[in-house]
């Protein structure tokens, strides 16, 4: 670490930290904080003329107490005259943002779209940023360690940033907390940091959050992220050969959708991944036995997220490679026939109220059926655009006759809010980015420091079958209904 002061116009900045084992853009990005000059337009003059980059910071021979010189114009607000019309530009940032109708982009602080896309996915549950609020500042816990909370207030503060921005956000201190908290996240390639694999930074960044936010909310046994998250498998273990037969029972925050030449959509991927072959000691054997775990869902989440299994070891490179096959995702997905016997009992008086409601939408009379039907059960697509495909019911004033999400139903029935992709042939390189479905029913790519809005219609195109963006993690929201 090397001290050094920054000369910005007419303020000097006295005590800068340089990592040196760092490129010279994360320094910039240091100042930007501190400055408001983003730092494409970061001008700073060191030996041999502008600092690049990606320049050698030995080459650059900068030197402790130094002062450095830096040129560039910040970012600013541009205030309305009075009694004239106010135009969304000249609006404080924090209303920009409501009219603008999505949040801020995220600054690539050097290969990490993985990190940036994992943040916009997980920053659009309201229920997530709930909880975080609620978060101390101080740790007054002495069951949890102190990476993990500076990880948690990290997260929090940077969920509170997008929210009150329209013009890019720097995750720089989100990124120095993660980087402490999992130290393979800061992995050097030549000088310059490494890409990561963005399932592995969403399965660290949750686990890190349900260790800080449990029973942070509504009582001494709640634990929030699982019951955002959380869900609870039961499995029968079964070995032909002996005849033995065991119960397990597991909590995971995502399901796997595996991927072979049989599949061509996300249910039969999703059926593959929930049965599996394990070997094991047998104990009427006397040996190592083949056994077959058969899992279905015991209990569903406000929020299912689907992993694709692209990725795999490739022994004659010795890296990760990638299966591109293209693989059909739908905007609503029904998980009704991957659950126990236990919970489908329990899903049928709630999905017959879901049918109801739909129905009287569209104008039909209430179905006299019995919700046991097994095709009323499994196909629920008839009715699609009946229902708020957003499902931030938790986020606006209820409605009359509405009642609160807490009142409601887990139905089985869940709609997209978004999609994580990856672009290139392997984890280890290639680019990220997160589509993510807003309050007002609006689609944005986040594209790192750059928000496009994207038509609903081409969301489920990032199906893969080439070189373009394709999913490899989906979050599905729970379609709710009372009783």
């Amino acid at each position: 670490m090397v001290t050094v002061s920054v000369k910005w116009q007419k303020e000097v900045f006295p005590a800068v930290e340089i990592d040196t084992s760092q490129p010279p853009y994360v320094f910039k990005c240091q100042l930007f904080d501190l400055t408001g000059v983003p730092p494409e337009r970061q001008k700073i003059m060191v030996k041999g003329g502008l600092l690049k980059d990606d320049a050698d910071w030995s080459k650059v021979a900068v030197k402790e107490g130094q002062r450095l010189m830096m040129m560039g114009t910040a970012d600013e607000i541009v205030k309305a005259p009075e009694k004239s019309p106010v135009f969304v530009e000249d609006m404080p940032e924090e209303e920009q943002v409501i009219n603008v109708g999505h949040s801020a982009g995220l600054f690539n602080l050097g290969n990490t779209c993985y990190m940036n896309s994992t943040v916009q996915c997980l920053h659009s549950v309201p229920e997530l940023k709930s909880a975080l609020t609620l978060y101390p500042h101080a740790d007054r816990r002495n069951d949890l360690d102190s990476s993990s909370h500076l990880l948690t207030v990290a997260t929090r503060d940077l969920f509170s940033e997008l929210d009150k921005n329209v013009k890019p956000v720097s995750p720089m201190q989100f990124w120095m907390v993660l980087r402490k908290k999992y130290p393979q996240f800061g992995q050097l390639n030549n000088g310059v940091f490494m890409q990561q694999d963005a399932e592995e930074c969403w399965t660290q960044l949750l686990y890190t959050l349900s260790q800080s936010l449990k029973r942070q909310v509504s009582s001494d046994t709640s634990d929030t992220v699982k019951d955002i998250f959380g869900i609870d498998l039961v499995s029968r273990v079964h070995c032909a050969e002996s005849g033995e037969e065991s119960t397990e029972t597991e909590s995971v925050y995502s399901l796997k959708c595996h991927i072979s030449q049989e599949v061509n959509h996300l249910h039969e991927g999703l059926k593959r991944g929930l049965k599996s072959e394990l070997e094991k000691a047998s104990p009427s054997l006397g040996r190592s036995a083949i056994y077959v775990k058969d899992s279905r869902i015991n209990g569903l989440p406000r929020y299912l997220t689907i992993q694709f299994v692209r990725f795999f070891w490739k022994r004659e490179s010795n890296q990760k490679a990638k299966i591109l096959r293209k693989v059909d995702y739908p905007l609503e997905l029904d998980v009704f026939d991957l659950c126990s016997d236990d919970l489908r009992k329990k899903l049928e008086g709630p999905r017959k109220a879901l049918r109801d409601e739909e129905g009287k939408k569209l104008g039909l009379q209430a179905s006299g059926k019995s919700s046991s039907s097994k095709d009323n059960d499994v196909k629920m697509t008839d009715a699609v655009e009946s229902s708020s495909g957003s499902g931030e019911s938790s986020k606006s004033a209820p409605q009359e006759g509405v009642l609160p999400e807490k009142e409601q139903h887990l139905t089985g029935v869940y709609d997209l809010v978004a999609v994580l992709t990856h672009k290139g042939r392997s984890a280890d390189s290639g680019h990220y980015v997160a589509w993510v479905k807003q309050e007002n029913g609006k689609w944005i790519q986040f594209d790192d420091d750059n928000p496009i809005p994207q038509r609903e219609e081409d969301i489920p195109k990032l199906s893969g079958g080439g070189d373009w963006h394709m999913a490899y993690i989906c979050m599905y929201k729970a379609r709710l209904t009372p009783m």
